[in-house]
């Protein structure tokens, strides 16, 4: 049950314990007890909302950053992540196959803002070899939610 209860919470985190009760089939209070496990043991790690900000304002950029990086002995790629998670400014840290080793996703208010943040403070770590950014230019599609497709553009049939 707590996998199904996880599935449709990551689809619509407002969900409410009756609702999903409803949809499994299952008792309200074992649906409550099974959140409550979910959220002490850490397998559920927060709520969040996902929001086009494009409808609310231009003051936020998105970035990507793949990271190329020397591994530590003895700690691997952990002891990199975790320190590369402690900046503030950024969002989520993935470890990768391929190219680069990680990929840091954050937002700032500008890419000059964003990319101080790279020059100043990622790239100076003395475990970093590279570094590559790239700027979110349009969101179509975040956590799994659609945003409206942009007016579409037709053209014309030309008979020859």
């Amino acid at each position: 049950m707590k996998t199904k209860i996880l599935n449709l919470l990551e689809t619509n985190a407002k969900m409410t314990p009756i609702e999903i009760a409803e949809r499994l089939d299952a008792k309200v209070e074992d649906v409550i007890a099974a959140i409550a496990d979910l959220e002490a043991s850490k397998i559920i790690c927060g709520y969040s909302a996902v929001i086009d900000w494009d409808k609310v304002s231009d003051d936020k950029v998105n970035a990507l950053i793949e990271v190329s990086v020397t591994p530590q002995r003895g700690s691997g790629f952990d002891s990199i992540a975790n320190r590369i998670s402690r900046f503030p400014e950024v969002d989520s840290v993935y470890l990768l196959s391929g190219g680069y080793d990680f990929v840091v996703m954050m937002k700032g208010k500008s890419m000059r803002e964003i990319s101080k943040f790279v020059f100043e403070k990622l790239s100076t770590l003395e475990m970093i070899k590279s570094t590559a950014t790239h700027f979110v230019l349009r969101k179509y599609k975040d956590h799994g939610i659609s945003f409206e497709a942009k007016e579409e553009h037709k053209r014309d049939n030309i008979l020859l």
